[in-house]
């Protein structure tokens, strides 16, 4: 089986990544084109705002195998990757970063793993230096925390560098749902995987598109699309507020049995620490209920998750 000649498909999303698009093909080629498969590039621009799109048009016109597909404005990573999914065809899909963290030296081996009879070949980030920045830091939180509260197991330091089978890319073609989190639609499949680590290189330039915000609306939709925890946080939360106010009233009620009323003092604050405690807990189930309410609101307006603008291949298509 390893003698098989394949046809993959490489996808990379692109954004803001002028003067990288060369570079980043360049390095592409030199670890597949000794390679004994048929390999076709499908570059995805996410709505980027510089010249990206032209240096990626110019690039298909040297370069038959490659399909560029103009978004028709930033849709976001994890949509991007989707549009270039889409389109793939092939044995093996392979998806990575356009910046050159993603080490594509590797790509033979993630071949050779589906060819021994794995569907997914998921990569896993190996911090090397053993340093805990501040991305490190809340990236491991989330990771924790979303194993925690879901039912579906999410590799530690997964990126969305991987390899896919036939099957596992229809498999993921059939979950069309808005708010996508590609790492745990992934996992969720089941299908026969195998954990492929590796240290992260440096960028080719400029610096990561994932701001903050980015990054925090990516872990609100892995955890509201994977998880109910929220909701039984709030309920967990007004049951054991409950039980408090219960054990008050039993105390209470054993004083004016027992006949110690001068025991019993009105307190301001002790109520309207109650109070606010129970308000609290009412807005916090409140604002998940309206979160989840919001997502199934987009949901069944079945918008498409991207919009191609444009493709383009090298002769002209």
């Amino acid at each position: 089986m390893e003698e098989k000649k394949l046809l993959v498909s490489i996808v990379v999303p692109m954004y803001n990544e002028t003067g990288v698009v060369e570079k980043t093909h360049a390095r592409i080629r030199s670890a597949v084109d000794k390679l004994p498969h048929q390999f076709v590039f499908y570059y995805v621009d996410d709505g980027s705002s510089d010249d990206t799109v032209n240096e990626l048009f110019a690039l298909a016109e040297n370069d038959q195998r490659i399909h560029v597909l103009e978004l028709s404005r930033n849709f976001g990573h994890q949509a991007a990757l989707t549009a270039g999914l889409d389109v793939a065809r092939g044995d093996v899909i392979i998806t990575m970063d356009g910046d050159g963290q993603h080490p594509p030296e590797m790509i033979p081996q993630m071949i050779n793993l589906v060819q021994q009879g794995f569907d997914i070949v998921q990569t896993q980030r190996i911090e090397s230096d053993g340093s805990l920045s501040f991305k490190k830091w809340t990236s491991d939180f989330f990771y924790r925390l979303i194993n925690l509260i879901s039912g579906t197991r999410i590799v530690q330091g997964a990126a969305d560098f991987r390899a896919l089978s036939s099957a596992a890319l229809n498999g993921l073609r059939s979950m069309r749902e808005y708010h996508r989190f590609l790492r745990g639609m992934i996992s969720w499949m089941g299908y026969n995987s195998v954990i492929l680590p590796y240290h992260e290189s440096a960028r080719i330039a400029g610096k990561s598109k994932y701001s903050i915000g980015k990054m925090i609306r990516l872990a609100s939709d892995a955890i509201f699309s994977f998880s109910l925890a929220p909701l039984y946080i709030g309920l967990s939360a007004g049951l054991a507020f409950f039980i408090f106010a219960m054990i008050q009233m039993g105390y209470v009620l054993t004083l004016w049995l027992t006949g110690h009323t001068e025991r019993i003092v009105a307190g301001w604050s002790s109520l309207m620490a109650v109070v606010l405690i129970a308000s609290g807990i009412i807005m916090i189930l409140l604002g998940f209920i309206g979160v989840y309410v919001g997502y199934i609101f987009q949901e069944v307006k079945r918008r498409p998750v991207y919009l191609i603008k444009e493709k383009k291949q090298a002769d002209g298509k």
